[in-house]
């Protein structure tokens, strides 16, 4: 079956979505969930091919992993999608006209909802439970590092599909190759929107090359401002969080801001990071203050590369600033618009950074490893979008709709 015809029916496949009951689509989601625990054994085999491809230093691997613990907690999700409310037909506005229309405007399914993302394996279910709670079709687009994980994940939902009697055709699953994403971006007629989760690269290539709609995803350049009023311990804890919970995704901190009233502090603040093995590359006055106090393995000046980059592991950046408003320009120089944090007590000086950050989620006092779907009560997400137009931040169900107006009257023609 070559790409086209995957695309050809999913289009026909977004008509099956819509006759689908609500209570039919959770039904499969909750069967779905306990169907994916209980095949643990084979989703970790398949896994187990994979990353036996690829090294374990690769930023990557982590992602790639599949756990007994991350699967249970995928289901989890699945589950919390089930039981959330539908997207589908809430009324947005209802107004009558003079003229004699009654107008409603309803939230509908987009249609067939593309995604192309990397080492991934946990987006396929994501995706697809979100997808098919929101009525929509879903074009899978992985990568060749998950290929078996990907393969073994879409069979478990195609069973369970069949099981209620749902067509197949609902999920698509292309080829990892380039040739796949190549004509997925070109889908233009059968996709209607295309999310690419992954590198700065990908979501530049998709953006540049799609000739359907694109929501920017998954790039984060995460900032954390400590400002010269912030509290100590507060500001340990949330640096070391933030930083080595999950080093490798797209909410990790990247670079440190400090105000360089707290240089005194800059020791303690990062110390732990050292236990994690963390690489810091500081700046000259950051650089002075932990030379005697960070581990020299694990400390070096920073360079032009040191700001402005994700770096998807265990090193971050350190820049000191001599106050909020270079704070400020320095975050909106480097920032991809993903996750920035204050530490600070003061109010006023929280209350200019939420003002003035441009980002999808803005964070005070609080780490920013809870830019996530279901830590927002979404249930999961489809990505994070780091733009403006139609969708900012965790992409939950109600991002995965449009809308269209219903028009009626009593034979009223125009004048």
């Amino acid at each position: 079956m070559t790409n086209l015809d995957q695309f050809k029916k999913a289009k026909g496949a977004a008509g099956v979505m819509v006759r689908l009951s609500d209570d039919l689509i959770s039904k499969v989601l909750l069967d779905l969930a306990d169907s994916m625990v209980a095949k643990t054994a084979l989703l970790l085999s398949a896994n187990k091919k994979d990353l036996e491809r690829m090294k374990e230093s690769d930023p990557r691997y982590d992602r790639l992993q599949l756990t007994a613990e991350r699967i249970e907690g995928i289901a989890s999700d699945m589950r919390d999608v089930a039981g959330m409310k539908t997207p589908l037909g809430d009324v947005l506005d209802e107004r009558e006209m003079p003229s004699g229309l009654k107008l409603k405007k309803v939230t509908v399914p987009i249609g067939v909802v593309g995604v192309i993302y990397e080492a991934r394996p946990n987006v396929t279910f994501d995706v697809f439970s979100l997808c098919f709670k929101s009525g929509n079709v879903s074009v899978l687009k992985g990568g060749q590092d998950a290929w078996h994980s990907n393969l073994a994940a879409v069979g478990i939902i195609r069973e369970c599909l069949a099981s209620h009697s749902v067509s197949s055709d609902v999920i698509q699953l292309l080829p990892p190759d380039r040739e796949a994403a190549q004509d997925l971006m070109h889908a233009d007629g059968y996709v209607d929107m295309l999310i690419p989760r992954g590198s700065q690269g990908l979501i530049n290539s998709v953006r540049n090359e799609s000739k359907i709609p694109v929501i920017e995803t998954g790039a984060g350049i995460v900032h954390t401002y400590v400002d010269a009023s912030a509290d100590l311990e507060k500001s340990k804890k949330v640096v070391f969080n933030a930083k080595t919970r999950r080093p490798s995704v797209c909410n990790a901190l990247d670079c440190l801001v400090l105000h360089s009233d707290r240089l005194a502090d800059l020791p303690g603040i990062v110390a732990a990071l050292a236990m994690k093995n963390v690489a810091i590359e500081a700046d000259e006055r950051a650089y002075e203050a932990l030379e005697s106090h960070y581990p020299g393995n694990l400390l070096r000046k920073a360079d032009d590369d040191s700001f402005g980059t994700e770096f998807l592991g265990l090193r971050m950046s350190v820049k000191v600033v001599d106050d909020i408003d270079q704070a400020l320009k320095h975050i909106s120089y480097y920032s991809s618009k993903h996750s920035e944090a204050i530490m600070a007590e003061d109010e006023q000086v929280i209350a200019r950074f939420f003002n003035e950050v441009d980002a999808a989620a803005v964070y005070a006092n609080t780490s920013t490893a809870f830019t996530d779907g279901a830590q927002f009560g979404l249930g999961a997400e489809i990505g994070i979008s780091t733009q403006k137009l139609h969708a900012r931040g965790p992409m939950g169900l109600r991002e995965l709709t449009s809308y269209k107006w219903l028009i009626e009257s009593d034979g009223v023609v125009r004048p």
